[in-house]
């Protein structure tokens, strides 16, 4: 470890527990972020007083390998304990490490800051894992920050609004339910004395999302299709399509449990993966042969894609005035919105916009937040 990092903390667990994750680190150890953040809360659980509680919370969260065990250790008696391997009680150097906690507004952390000997290798915690990543653009994860925004992504709700049913079900006063009162009265005689009611069900509203996968996209696509893979596993009236070249259903291939195998499976199945962009011949294959004929009826619809078309802008224009007149709400999730003084001057993304309902960014695990609450909204 060299120089100073600035990080946020926002409890004594989790601060030790970024910090001793860096120890691990630095022993040659592999912990994602998303072992750091079960550690956190292990923690929370079970405290940091107990040494034991802590060893334990610490190698069933953090140890991946069996063979990881006796470097583990030693970590652990070196961290926790400041005791080396043979039992002393100085801490090697490249474990030192100086948690500088944040005060009150007396400026008596800049002292503390002071007196901090410049040759030891100092780590000033200051920010939240789980918030870094959240607001951390796609395009700049790491394949291992990429595994970890999968299961944060699996947490999200993605609920639309509901949709009155034909189906009725047991209420109280919308419609009188004569199955039910007639059967009632045997037990009075033959008295209606009870009347009993039925009330019109609710049912979620189906989600549509169409991913573009073009080469323009490719920053982004392989965070994107983490985030459709945990739409379809994670509920049901869920259906999704890659788009780019060509229109390819891909909603089987991602309802598998297991991200990695369901990935793979629609990578194999998408032949024009990273390729050119047809967004108004694509949404017009959509649209004739599932969209308008019932799938997009009534449904939510969200295209996430950059804009990027090579095709005729007016065709896109037509596309899309046909798809949101059957659907309930039309949203365009375009991960460069959020680029500062962004217009959308690209052909593709000017046609398509009069027509979209919501347009959102698309460029981390906050705008993803931001988008289902969106699709939420009535």
């Amino acid at each position: 470890m060299a120089g100073t990092s600035t990080v946020t903390v926002e409890s004594p667990a989790e601060r030790l527990a970024v910090a001793f994750s860096r120890i691990l680190r630095g022993a040659g150890l592999t912990t994602p972020v998303g072992s750091v953040l079960l550690f956190v809360e292990a923690l929370g659980q079970t405290g940091i007083d107990s040494r034991e509680s802590v060893y334990w919370a610490a190698r069933t969260t953090l140890v991946r390998r069996p063979e990881d065990i006796p470097l583990f250790n030693r970590a652990f008696e070196a961290f926790w304990l400041g005791r080396t391997a043979d039992g002393s009680t100085q801490i090697t150097e490249t474990m030192k490490l100086t948690l500088q906690l944040d005060t009150d507004d007396d400026g008596s952390d800049e002292r503390d800051s002071a007196e901090t000997s410049s040759d030891d290798e100092t780590i000033t915690l200051r920010f939240s894992a789980i918030e870094t990543l959240k607001h951390k653009d796609f395009a700049d994860y790491t394949p291992t920050e990429l595994a970890e925004a999968q299961h944060m992504m699996s947490r999200l709700r993605l609920a639309g609004s509901p949709r009155t049913s034909f189906r009725h079900v047991r209420g109280r006063d919308a419609r009188l339910d004569l199955r039910r009162t007639i059967r009632s009265s045997l037990q009075t005689g033959g008295e209606p004395i009870r009347r009993h009611h039925l009330d019109p069900d609710q049912r979620l509203r189906r989600l549509v999302l169409l991913l573009d996968v073009s080469g323009s996209m490719e920053p982004y696509s392989r965070a994107l299709v983490r985030f459709v893979q945990a739409a379809v596993a994670g509920r049901q009236k869920v259906e999704a399509f890659a788009i780019g070249t060509r229109l390819t259903r891909v909603t089987r291939e991602l309802s598998n449990r297991d991200p990695d195998r369901a990935l793979k499976r629609a990578s194999d199945r998408v032949q024009d993966w990273s390729g050119g962009t047809r967004l108004g011949d694509c949404l017009h294959q959509f649209n004739d042969e599932w969209g308008v004929r019932g799938m997009a009826r009534g449904a939510i619809v969200v295209v996430l894609s950059d804009g990027w078309d090579r095709g005729d802008p007016e065709h896109l224009s037509e596309q899309m005035s046909r798809l949101q007149r059957v659907s309930h709400k039309l949203v365009w999730v375009n991960p460069l919105k959020v680029t500062p003084g962004y217009a959308p001057l690209a052909r593709g993304m000017a046609a398509a916009l009069p027509h979209v309902d919501a347009f959102v960014e698309g460029h981390s695990l906050a705008a993803m937040e931001e988008l289902a609450r969106v699709i939420g909204q009535p």
